[in-house]
Formats: structure tokens, sequence, C-alpha cells
């Protein structure tokens, strides 16, 4: 199974196995993190699910969608990585994936 690391507001790093068809936000909710509200339910209606990306993993997400990058325009903590882990769908392509959980805003 796929492996997804995260790293809590802490700096504390866990790896986590994710099924197929779960999004990053999902497996990160489902797996006990509760600093990660994901408020709307994965709908891209807020940036509760702010995370940082690996870099190295970066450029293996899809494109970042107008709605994302509106809704990350309006947190204090975005930075070249910043992603809404709602909007990243989990494939085997990613297994390893390092996210960091973003500052509460």
């Amino acid at each position: 199974m796929p492996k997804l690391i995260v790293v809590n507001r802490a700096g504390e790093e866990s790896t986590i196995d994710v099924a197929d068809g779960l999004t990053v936000m999902e497996a990160i909710r489902d797996n006990g993190f509760d600093e990660l509200l994901a408020l709307c339910g994965g709908c891209c209606s807020c940036a509760t699910c702010h995370v940082q990306v690996d870099p190295a993993f970066f450029d293996k997400l899809p494109k970042i969608s107008e709605d994302e990058d509106d809704l990350l325009e309006s947190s204090d903590h975005r930075g070249q990585t910043s992603r809404l882990s709602c909007q990243i769908p989990f494939t085997s392509d990613l297994d390893g994936l390092k996210v960091t959980i973003a500052p509460e805003d």
C-alpha cells in the first residue's frame, strides 16, 4: 500500500498507509490528525486543509485550479509548494509523498 508522510505542526513525522481513491486530506483526517480541520469536507471552499508539499513531488501533482489558488491567496502561510490537501488525489505515483500541515490562519 502506498505511503504518505505527514509532518504535524509540532514537527513530528508519521508515515501512514493510503488506500486507493482517497485524497491526501481524507488520508490525513482518517488517521487522526486533528489539526487538519478540513471544515468543508473536501469541497474546495475553505483552506483548512492547507499543506506544504515536498518539492520533490510538487510537479507530480495535478495543476492547481483557480478556486484552489484563490483560497490559498487568503492564507498568511502560503508558500511555493502550498496546496489544499483535498485537491490532491493520492495515487501510487505519489508513494512516499511528504506533506507538512500548514500553520492555522
